[in-house]
């Protein structure tokens, strides 16, 4: 019992790593470069903009004129075509159901409101990114030219796919790389096997052998097993 609940804390501490480690990189690029605050940056047309998020970073395009265009999930264009609702400042509510929705658009809004109170980063992904970033103009063409209702995916078209595709050319995701390594080093830990199986066999005990609960307890192992 004591190894399954070690077990079980690596893997929330391993969950957590993401926005951890995404709190160290800030800290190390403060230290380099003073971080501007969202009052007055002084912001090139096709910049790159990062502002921190509780649990992610987000992701916009500068194009000028205190403007930010960016990639973000909204409920509201689904339920309603009042543009002056729409335009709104876009709640947590309406981002949390409009990602489970997978419904998002590619909006401008004031460099006030992308930054909604937090510290804007710069060009940050240009020390990462192995592409040269393109010409700021271009940039924020391409950003302009992709204004308006747009697919989404939390893992793999998501706000950084937009500014990496506009500014690099390459839609690219480091979040998403991060969350899938430890996705992979879960699912290679060989005690994961056992955590499904003592689950397998508690479905069972409760629900009985049917095969909605049979199959899953053989499937799962087998193929963490495998895969591990």
């Amino acid at each position: 019992m004591l190894q399954l609940l070690t077990f079980l804390v690596e893997k929330f501490s391993l969950l957590f790593h993401l926005q951890l480690f995404e709190s160290s990189c800030v800290e190390e690029r403060d230290r380099e470069r003073p971080v501007q605050r969202a009052s007055h940056p002084p912001l090139r047309r096709g910049d790159l903009l990062e502002v921190p998020r509780t649990l992610f970073t987000h992701f916009g395009i500068y194009v000028g004129d205190n403007k930010v265009a960016h990639l973000i999930p909204d409920i509201l264009p689904v339920l309603t075509n009042n543009n002056k609702l729409i335009s709104s400042v876009i709640t947590n509510n309406r981002l949390i159901v409009g990602c489970m929705y997978r419904c998002a658009t590619v909006r401008v809004d004031t460099l006030e409101d992308f930054a909604y109170g937090s510290s804007i980063r710069v060009n940050y992904l240009d020390k990462m990114m192995k592409t040269q970033p393109l010409p700021s103009d271009s940039v924020a063409q391409r950003a302009e030219k992709l204004i308006g209702a747009f697919p989404y995916s939390l893992l793999w078209n998501n706000c950084e796919h937009f500014v990496t595709h506009c500014r690099y050319g390459s839609a690219k995701s480091q979040q998403t790389e991060k969350f899938c390594e430890c996705l992979k080093l879960i699912i290679r830990d060989q005690r994961s096997i056992i955590i499904t199986v003592l689950l397998g066999i508690i479905s069972i005990v409760w629900f009985g052998m049917v095969p909605s609960t049979t199959l899953p307890t053989i499937l799962i192992p087998f193929t963490l097993w495998m895969a591990g």
